[in-house]
């Protein structure tokens, strides 16, 4: 879902905003300065996925981290700091 994948990067950037606070897909697109829609359609696979999960209905839902991506942290961590390694020497 992170690495390798198209998209990968947008939705840890999720993940991390995600972090700090619970925010709603309208506040992630403000926060990221991306469009809505992207948001919802990465929020969705990470629901999907196990990696969020939300409360609140479809439109207005406030997205959380899930019990197993608390639990797997650290692995994150790394994958998401080995991506930014990969990127810094692509650019």
């Amino acid at each position: 879902m992170i690495a390798g994948t198209r998209g990968g990067v947008t939705r840890g950037k999720i993940i991390l905003a995600l972090k700090e606070r619970p925010l709603n897909a309208n506040q992630l697109a403000e926060l990221l300065q991306l469009h809505y829609r992207a948001i919802r359609f990465h929020l969705e696979l990470l629901v999907d996925n196990n990696i969020l999960t939300n409360a609140g209905g479809k439109y207005g839902a406030v997205y959380f981290l899930s019990p197993e991506i608390e639990s797997n942290w650290e692995l994150f961590k790394e994958i998401w700091n080995r991506l930014q390694r990969i990127d810094k020497k692509k650019g």
